[in-house]
């Protein structure tokens, strides 16, 4: 129940997302050409992206939580991080059309309306602000990615709101492009490294936080365990991490006692936030079935 609602506030959240970067993209432009500032023009171009990423995100987000059938057994959870990759790469796309308009505007710094940047500064910030803390609340990779969209949208307003008071004083058009640049710099960074996260999930690198040797050396400490080799574990979607191990035992072990060593593990599992198990319970005088150099 609480996985349920959790989901339902997770999609309710990325749909708000996108009616608000939808209606507020059309509100940039407009804002963008009455006020011919850089800052707002590219931020516009740039919220165009977004939701489309956010539409899609809202629709995979949607998927993901679809149960297991034949086709994805474990179910669909992992079409949530594609959602992430698909926000993150439209993200970085968008930075870099920002950095190219911007660049050039140094050299050709044009003037701007201050009083009307003043003021879709103000209404930026809220509205941006707003959806950012609601999705920076949500647990999921797509959720945290696209918190990021307004996150950069925030601090764009930001600078935009710091420019317009000083143009409202002095004649300084170069600032426009020379914030717009410095704070793309800063969320190119942030979201290069999400996307290595996201990547390092698709390829099922062990967890962060999950120490395989560590876990190894606890299974061995049970009572009837001679050896414990091919531990596995990695993640469906950076929350719900799955594990599987195979775990040797004395031939004459009584079906009591395997039933002991199992509930022991799974007791192990569920606190290193391990999702799914899967444990093959193996006898001294067997020859291990898997036969390749995976083995941990």
């Amino acid at each position: 129940m609480h996985d349920h609602t959790d989901h339902h506030h997770t999609t309710g959240n990325i749909k708000l997302a996108f009616f608000l970067n939808l209606g507020f993209t059309i509100f940039e432009i407009i804002g963008g050409i009455w006020t011919n500032s850089l800052a707002i023009v590219a931020d516009a171009v740039h919220d165009l992206g977004d939701t489309l990423a956010l539409g899609s995100a809202w629709y995979l987000e949607n998927l993901s939580h679809k149960k297991g059938d034949k086709k994805y057994s474990y179910g669909y959870r992992r079409f949530s991080l594609l959602g992430a990759v698909i926000t993150t790469l439209i993200l970085i796309i968008g930075s870099l059309f920002v950095l190219s308009v911007a660049i050039p505007r140094l050299f050709e710094p044009e003037s701007v309306h201050a009083e009307g940047m003043f003021m879709f500064a103000i209404i930026g910030i809220v509205v941006n602000g707003v959806a950012a803390l609601r999705l920076k609340k949500d647990s999921s990779i797509n959720s945290q990615a696209i918190a990021w969209h307004f996150i950069e949208d925030v601090l764009g307003w930001v600078a935009v709101l710091i420019v317009s008071i000083i143009l409202l004083f002095k004649d300084i058009p170069i600032l426009d492009p020379i914030l717009s640049i410095l704070i793309t710099l800063y969320i190119l960074f942030n979201v290069v490294k999400n996307l290595k996260k996201t990547v390092s999930i698709f390829l099922q690198a062990v967890p962060d936080e999950t120490n395989i040797e560590s876990f190894n050396q606890q299974i061995k400490t049970i009572q009837g365990v001679l050896d414990v080799h091919h531990t596995h574990v990695w993640s469906m979607d950076g929350e719900k991490n799955v594990l599987s191990t195979h775990v040797v035992i004395d031939d004459n072990t009584s079906q009591e006692n395997i039933l002991r060593i199992k509930e022991a593990i799974r007791h192990m599992v569920k606190e290193i936030n391990i999702y799914h198990s899967t444990v093959e319970i193996e006898y001294i005088s067997e020859t291990c079935r898997i036969d390749d150099n995976t083995c941990q």
